[in-house]
């Protein structure tokens, strides 16, 4: 195992680890929103937005831990000894970092309710409610995993994940907790370009199993795609038959990396009032809107099975339109089903108008968010153009890359940014959280979209 920082029982001798850093990425639906809760493919896949978790351990002296996440405006601390470790250490109920846990302990959560219940206390009941749900997925992973004596740390997280906009987010946040904490109590090695494969997927694994249980705080009921994309990066194909049961989900680890325009209409929707309109029209027109499902579903499909093939070359502009012809292909059919909204229609026509791209809604719609799959010859004057008629009608462009890395590490958290600091620029909490918006954020700290910073390293 590497030496990856703190373990528990650690000796007084030890010296203290240094700042590092996890990062892990948000995502879209690609492919087959609406169609795949009636059984039927879809596609997901890994942007280039993501979340930034800076692990800072303290001197012996203190016996605390800390979130700090400034983007919600949370900031709680806890002190180690008094945290409820005997419930999660009960023999009955404590579970190793190699379990596999896919639902909450009632008895468990209970335990923690005191702990979450004083986070942000003073705040309106909107603001808490956000709070507590990131508290309740950290203490419940921090509890499970680690041990009473862990070493004091502020766990720092930045992300350049718009919030509640159907991109993963909360995922994104639980992978990295996740992976930090299973870093943390050396369980974790590499990652490093040797590392055998099997290794490497059993360590995947681990940081995906832990990140739903982290999900499974938030939001109850998820159904573990998001968070799969998020550990593995690339893209997935799921699909989901019986909702007793986990979908079936499998790896597209040769997804290849696609330039897209992610547009946020900023118009709140709800998921449910969007699935009981299809729902609805099932109801009203069912042999029809049955075709329109088999439909999607041979659009996810064909799409699979280009990407698949032998010949793909996403560089090749007969393949990109043959890609684009199906994002424009599924987003009729989600129109016709009635989940598109005038706001997204108008990002498309913007787009069509201009010729640079191929555009559809991506998540439940009603609003959210509309990706466009970039023409080759689509220019940075008329994208910024775009962007321009985008801000006038109160969207937000994002340029990003479609199908990137997964988790990955900084270890320790020291990138060479072009400074003239000796062996590189140490990213402390003080930079982290000096960093202003996601331009900022990404040059100080980010993967690298195009050209990779190699002192980044990911489970590949």
């Amino acid at each position: 195992m590497s030496g990856s920082g703190p373990v528990h029982g650690r000796r007084s001798s030890s010296p203290m680890a240094p700042p590092f850093m996890v990062s892990a990425p948000g995502k879209v639906i690609v492919f087959g929103e609406h169609a795949v809760v009636y059984g039927k493919a879809a596609m997901a896949a890994a942007i280039s937005l993501r979340s930034y978790l800076l692990v800072t351990t303290l001197s012996k002296s203190h016996r605390t831990v800390t979130l700090v996440f400034p983007d919600v405006g949370l900031e709680h601390t806890w002190t180690i000894e008094d945290l409820p470790w005997s419930a999660f250490a009960h023999e009955s109920k404590k579970r190793r970092y190699y379990d596999m846990v896919t639902s909450l302990d009632p008895d468990l959560v209970e335990a923690m309710q005191p702990y979450v219940a004083d986070v942000s206390i003073h705040l309106p009941e909107q603001e808490r409610k956000v709070h507590h749900a990131a508290a309740s997925s950290f203490l419940y992973l921090f509890l499970s995993l680690s041990s009473p004596t862990a070493p004091a740390c502020i766990y720092t997280l930045r992300s350049t994940l718009p919030i509640g906009a159907g991109l993963g987010s909360s995922a994104s946040i639980c992978v990295c907790m996740s992976a930090a904490l299973l870093k943390q109590i050396q369980i974790l090695s590499g990652p490093h370009a040797d590392q055998p494969r099997a290794e490497v997927d059993t360590q995947i694994e681990r940081i995906n199993r832990w990140a739903f249980v982290g999900e499974l705080c938030i939001h109850g009921n998820p159904s573990g795609v998001d968070n799969t994309v998020s550990t593995r990066g690339k893209a997935v194909l799921f699909k989901r038959t019986d909702y007793n049961r986990p979908p079936e989900v499998t790896p597209l680890k040769d997804f290849p990396e696609l330039p897209l325009l992610l547009i946020n209409t900023k118009q709140s929707r709800s998921t449910s009032v969007e699935v009981a309109k299809v729902a609805a029209m099932k109801q009203k027109h069912p042999t029809v809107i049955e075709a329109t499902l088999n439909s999607i579903d041979e659009v996810t499909n064909s799409a699979h099975h280009l990407i698949t093939s032998e010949g793909f070359d996403p560089r090749s502009d007969q393949n990109l339109e043959h890609l684009g012809d199906l994002f424009r292909i599924n987003h009729g059919h989600l129109v016709s089903l009635g989940v598109s909204h005038p706001k997204l229609e108008h990002i498309r026509e913007l787009v069509d108008y201009a010729d640079i791209g191929w555009t559809k809604l991506t998540g439940a719609g009603g609003g959210g968010c509309a990706i466009s799959l970039l023409k080759s010859n689509a220019d940075a004057a008329t994208i910024k153009k775009m962007e321009q008629q985008f801000q006038e009608a109160g969207f937000e462009q994002y340029i990003v890359t479609l199908g990137g890395d997964g988790v990955g590490v900084l270890y320790p958290s020291v990138l060479y940014n072009g400074t003239d600091e000796q062996g590189g620029e140490e990213i402390d909490q003080q930079k982290f959280l000096r960093a202003e918006g996601a331009d900022e954020l990404e040059r100080l700290v980010g993967v690298g979209l195009r050209e990779k910073r190699v002192q980044w390293k990911f489970w590949r």
